[in-house]
């Protein structure tokens, strides 16, 4: 899995993200950084609310939090949104001594785990 900073990175680069089931997030901030959600039509569903986004947490009467919006969170791409999201400048993702190696176009990019790759590959296309 990606790291929060490496998605905190991500959307300032200018990543949109238009939630759907099964992707993932954390709401930073409120001591719950170490909690990983997953939108589900069941559990965590995603509204319109005047014009913006806002994700619902059902069944929740436990906690004080009954929704948030989109913005307030950081969503956590897996490899096939992130491998998506580098589009023709993909070529290959392979495993290396020390983790994993994204091949592309223009250059590589490494990490211990095949997601942290990925995104490190598209922060190195989006900055450039």
């Amino acid at each position: 899995m990606i790291t929060i900073e490496q998605a905190g990175r991500l959307r300032k680069a200018g990543v949109l993200w238009t939630p759907s089931a099964g992707d993932r997030f954390v709401v930073p901030d409120r001591d719950m950084d170490d909690d990983v959600f997953v939108v589900s039509d069941m559990t965590v569903e995603v509204h319109d609310y005047q014009g913006s986004k806002v994700i619902g947490f059902n069944g929740t009467t436990e906690w004080a939090l009954d929704s948030i919006e989109q913005r307030e969170v950081i969503w956590l791409p897996r490899e096939e949104q992130l491998r998506a999201l580098l589009g023709p400048h993909f070529r290959s993702l392979e495993a290396t001594p020390d983790g994993y190696r994204v091949n592309l176009t223009s250059g590589s990019c490494t990490a211990d785990d095949a997601e942290q790759a990925y995104a490190e590959a598209v922060l190195q296309l989006l900055d450039a």
